[in-house]
């Protein structure tokens, strides 16, 4: 990947992978969107564009670890399972 600071389009494919898997088990647990916003103590408008992968400015989302981990807890699932694969952030080492 080019960008480590995680704006290139693998970083823009992760962001709504964990969108949708985010909505995915959402969804199974019958929650709202603002319940889970609630819950996790973020704003509502920030767990929505988590869970479309961008923000306003089209760029893929990168929630802070906490806060990712919050959402996990409200969603009662492991953070790993969330995510989807991990795209490669830094250089090989030589």
């Amino acid at each position: 990947m080019d960008d480590v600071g995680g704006t290139g389009e693998t970083w823009g494919s992760f962001a709504r992978e964990l969108g949708l898997a985010l909505r995915r088990r959402r969804s199974e647990l019958r929650l709202t969107q603002e319940q889970v916003a609630e819950y996790a103590e973020i704003a509502l408008y920030s767990y929505q564009l988590y869970e479309r992968g961008t923000g306003t400015n089209g760029q893929p989302t990168n929630p802070r670890l906490a806060t990712l981990l919050a959402i996990c807890q409200v969603l009662e699932v492991p953070v790993e399972e969330l995510l989807p694969s991990i795209p490669q952030l830094a250089r090989p080492r030589a």
